[in-house]
C-alpha cells in the first residue's frame, strides 16, 4: 500500500466542480487487483449534509482530488461515501473508490477548442487557467 497526503477534494456534477476545503486527508492506493483507494478527509461541519445524502444515496461520484504538493494535477476518481462521522470541530469522510483512466493530453486538447472557440490573449489564458482547475468535459470526449 501507499499512501499520500490529500490536499483538495471537488465533487463533478454536470461538467461543474465544486470544491470542498479539505482540513486534513489521506489517500491510500490499496494496490490490489482491484484498483481500489481509500481516502479520508477532515472537513468543516458546513459539509456535513452533502456528504450524508451521498452516503445515503450509494451514489458514486466522479472527484477530483489534488494529492500531496498544490501545484499537481487534480487525479480523477470514481468514490462511494462508506462513512460520515462527527470529529470535533470537523466531520469525518470516508470514500472508497478507483482512479478514473487518466485523460492523456487533456491540457493539448482544451486548448485547441478554446482556439477553436476564437479565444485569444488574455480572454485565452485566464479561460484555460479556469478551466485546468476545473476540467469541464470536453467536446472530443462527446463523440
Amino acid at each position: 500500500m501507499k499512501t499520500f497526503k490529500m490536499l483538495s477534494l471537488g465533487i463533478e456534477k454536470d461538467d461543474q466542480v465544486t470544491d470542498y476545503p479539505v482540513n486534513d486527508g489521506i489517500i491510500i492506493n490499496q494496490e490490489n487487483s482491484e484498483r481500489s483507494w481509500i481516502l479520508e478527509m477532515l472537513i468543516d461541519l458546513e459539509h456535513q449534509d452533502t456528504f450524508d445524502q451521498l452516503k445515503k444515496t450509494k451514489e458514486t461520484v466522479a472527484v477530483q482530488v489534488v494529492i500531496s504538493y498544490p501545484g499537481n494535477e487534480p487525479a480523477p476518481f470514481e468514490v462511494e461515501v462508506h462513512d460520515v462521522k462527527i470529529m470535533g470541530d470537523h466531520v469525518s469522510v470516508l470514500m472508497k473508490g478507483t482512479l478514473k483512466r487518466a485523460r492523456r493530453k487533456y491540457a493539448e486538447t482544451l486548448l485547441s477548442e478554446l482556439l477553436e472557440d476564437g479565444l485569444e490573449g488574455q480572454d485565452l489564458l485566464e479561460r484555460f487557467e479556469i478551466d485546468m482547475r476545473t476540467r469541464p468535459g470536453l467536446r472530443k470526449d462527446e463523440t
